[in-house]
């Protein structure tokens, strides 16, 4: 992991208790200023070329932070070799590509399509699936990634299942709050129209989020939006989400629409031109794991 020299941070001893005017990065430890960017690799697990991309960019790369869809199956090979690593569990109720499904852990019977796995769509999950397998799976997942010795740093969800609707949005915090993890939540009215009542409702559960959230729309490489927002960064805690694969036979065989944006990714997260342009703006790369650690001092609200 990369860290910028040009961040101005105060001793991790005397962080900034949480309070209405403290910020994210002041409550972390560091100037109100500061520019914090964690790089999450999502869908850790989901292949053997996946797992190779994100191991390497977050080593030798700009990426800090990763999370795990634990039903998948390479997702208990990259628990083995996570030790070095910020995860968190990239909560999955889905299986999306028709040559390559899996199940869950829990066999509910709401969560499966005809052909026994996952389904492949969110709206199918919404419109079948008994909210309380969904709760009892996700907890599982959380569970078995605990019991594979992962240090589980944060939630988020498989194709933002979690945050799209309301009642999955209450179980988000619920599993938040049960945890006592940090979560993902997506920003801006075309994601979902409910994101600043959201945010707000996490804020005075005392569950934390990020200041910001950014990811290309889906179909489009991250190297394009990372670069432009590079430049112009807001001070607080930003996190930024991709999607490395390395590229081969294996990526092509399952995913046969977005290989090319999954290869692009791991590409742009191992160039030194992104590591140099972050330096120059001042970017301090983190993981979830501080964001986690707060929270857990602070305490969650009754």
């Amino acid at each position: 992991m990369h860290f910028s020299s040009n961040v101005l941070r105060k001793d991790s001893a005397q962080a900034t208790p949480a309070s209405a005017s403290a910020t994210l990065a002041e409550r972390l430890g560091y100037a109100r200023e500061s520019r914090l960017l964690i790089v999450n690799c999502d869908d850790f697990g989901s292949s053997r070329s996946a797992n190779r991309a994100i191991e390497r960019a977050i080593r030798d790369g700009c990426a800090s932070s990763t999370t795990l869809m634990v039903p998948c199956p390479w997702a208990r090979i990259a628990a083995r070799s996570c030790g070095h690593l910020d995860v968190g569990v990239h909560l999955t109720l889905t299986s999306e590509y028709p040559a390559y499904r899996w199940p869950s852990l829990t066999a509910g019977a709401s969560l499966h399509d005809n052909d026994g796995y996952l389904p492949m769509t969110a709206q199918e999950v919404w419109a079948r699936a008994d909210l309380d397998e969904v709760e009892r799976e996700c907890r599982a997942q959380i569970d078995r990634a605990l019991e594979w010795g992962v240090d589980v740093t944060h939630l988020d969800s498989h194709m933002d299942i979690l945050q799209l609707d309301r009642h999955y949005f209450a179980l988000y915090m619920k599993l938040a709050k049960s945890y006592r993890l940090p979560v993902r939540l997506r920003r801006g009215r075309m994601v979902s129209p409910f994101s600043p009542i959201r945010k707000s409702t996490l804020d005075a559960q005392g569950i934390i989020t990020t200041d910001h959230f950014i990811s290309p729309p889906w179909g489009e490489p991250a190297r394009p939006l990372l670069v432009a927002r590079l430049t112009k960064l807001n001070p607080g805690v930003t996190e930024f989400s991709a999607h490395p694969v390395e590229d081969g036979d294996e990526l092509r065989a399952y995913d046969t629409e977005f290989s090319d944006i999954r290869a692009a990714d791991a590409h742009c997260l191992m160039e030194p031109e992104i590591r140099e342009l972050m330096k120059q703006r001042g970017v301090h790369l983190l993981g979830f794991k501080p964001l986690r650690d707060l929270m857990r001092a602070e305490g969650l609200a009754s």
